[in-house]
């Protein structure tokens, strides 16, 4: 297989209607949306996708948004898939928002979780300094992983996450599934700039969480001049992972939205 397309896990393949391609967060994988993708892969055709330089797909130096909404652009070829439905969350809402605005012929619906189409500042530092602070040659066990990263992050639930993403690598060594490298240096390339302006007419959903700061009331101006049809739902009980805070009432809202309630 090309080693340029997207790694994903596919669900409900045999079913004919039109597919829903899922992509996750910064330093997240496909496998975050595992159960959301069976549930949904019962209805309609569900990929859940790794972004370049997260979990099993391909590592590069680049990491524009163009790059990220062109590889969309190129797994949809590469599966057949003449239009499909996007949804995306955090930096992948980001690359699903680009890639609705260059190729708006190819996508049926748009979903965008907790993020706006606009520049963050940046505010990863600390999981970042986290992260390069594990010495892979001195560590042995994932526990030791997260002890390192526990005099950084006080979260217990984002050490988890990133922990997710450990693995043994051909030399019996644990190491990230990430490109730490690109993600630490093309940073601000994703996440302090926004979306290049273009206008997506399509439906649009963007689900917001209640308890997250990612959507604010001031930003519904700038979503509406780039996404006009677009409806903005907030998910009660939900910070900024949305999905996993309130899987439930989640679920509701995408179905209803893609008319499978």
């Amino acid at each position: 297989m090309d080693n340029t397309i997207l790694h994903s896990k596919i669900f409900g393949e045999n079913l004919s209607s039109t597919p829903l391609l899922v992509f996750h967060g910064l330093f997240g994988m496909l496998d975050n949306w595992g159960s959301f993708g069976k549930d949904m892969g019962e209805l309609l055709p569900v990929h859940l996708i790794d972004l370049r330089n997260h979990g099993r797909s391909f590592h590069s130096d680049s990491m524009t948004h163009d790059d990220l909404a062109n590889d969309i652009a190129q797994y949809m070829e590469h599966y057949g898939i003449q239009k499909a439905h996007v949804l995306g969350h955090s930096l992948g809402g980001k690359a699903v928002m680009q890639f609705a605005i260059k190729y708006p012929e190819k996508v049926e619906k748009l979903i965008v979780v907790d993020i706006s189409p606009k520049a963050y500042p940046p505010h990863h530092q600390g999981v970042i300094k986290a992260l390069e602070s594990v010495d892979f040659n001195t560590v042995n066990s994932r526990s030791e992983v997260e002890a390192v990263l526990n005099q950084y992050i006080p979260e217990k639930s984002t050490i988890q996450f990133l922990a997710k993403n450990l693995y043994w690598d051909d030399n019996k060594k644990l190491n990230w599934r990430f490109n730490l490298k690109t993600l630490s240096e093309k940073y601000n390339e994703f996440v302090s700039n926004a979306i290049k302006f273009g206008v997506f007419e399509g439906p649009t959903l963007f689900i917001s969480g209640e308890k997250s700061n990612y959507i604010l009331p001031q930003d519904e101006f700038a979503i509406k001049q780039q996404f006009p049809k677009a409806k903005i739902v907030v998910v009660k009980n939900a910070a900024h992972w949305v999905q996993a805070d309130n899987p439930v009432e989640f679920s509701q809202i995408v179905k209803q939205f893609l008319g499978l309630d």
